[in-house]
């Protein structure tokens, strides 16, 4: 059966749905590393990525998104020259009433009838404001560490900004 699309899931509709407690059955979360780079040193730039609009992002688009950054980043900065944080962990579970199709499909499927749905994914809740990603970075890799956030935001179902909290006396 084929997935449905993100856009089905993007609102906040319904109250959270967390309790993986009493259900069986949830896929596990498809975001590999929440810290990337060099955790260690301090650094003295850093630029967040913050949504505009309240929203739930599924936990692929996290990866996709987090890929996209750490990829470029290791290509144009180095492995020791940021250090990349994601903010949000997708703890929404999310269902999905599926439906039987082709030939015959009426007689074996029992269309809205008893209609909860399964645990087909996860996703983050995140709100107006929220902190999405942390970039921080030397203040001589301020345009490629700003690039990489940009790309990082494509991906994610949301308008986004990117917001320099430290350092930025450095730069202009």
């Amino acid at each position: 059966m084929a997935r449905k699309p993100a856009s089905m899931y993007r609102k906040l509709t319904d109250r959270a749905y967390t309790r993986r407690k009493y259900m069986g059955g949830v896929p596990g979360v498809k975001v590999v590393q929440f810290d990337m780079g060099n955790l260690t040193e301090d650094f003295p730039v850093q630029l967040t990525l913050i949504a505009d609009e309240a929203c739930q992002i599924m936990d692929r688009a996290l990866e996709a998104a987090r890929i996209t950054a750490n990829r470029f980043l290791l290509r144009e900065v180095g492995r020791l020259d940021f250090h990349l944080k994601l903010r949000v962990y997708p703890h929404q579970v999310l269902r999905e009433n599926k439906q039987a199709t082709g030939a015959g499909a009426d007689r074996v499927s029992d269309g809205m009838r008893k209609a909860f749905g399964k645990t087909v994914g996860t996703a983050a809740r995140v709100q107006a404001g929220q902190k999405i990603m942390t970039l921080g970075v030397n203040p001589q890799q301020f345009i490629k560490a700003k690039s990489a956030l940009t790309r990082a935001g494509k991906k994610l179902p949301t308008p986004y900004r990117i917001v320099v909290e430290k350092g930025s006396e450095q730069i202009l």
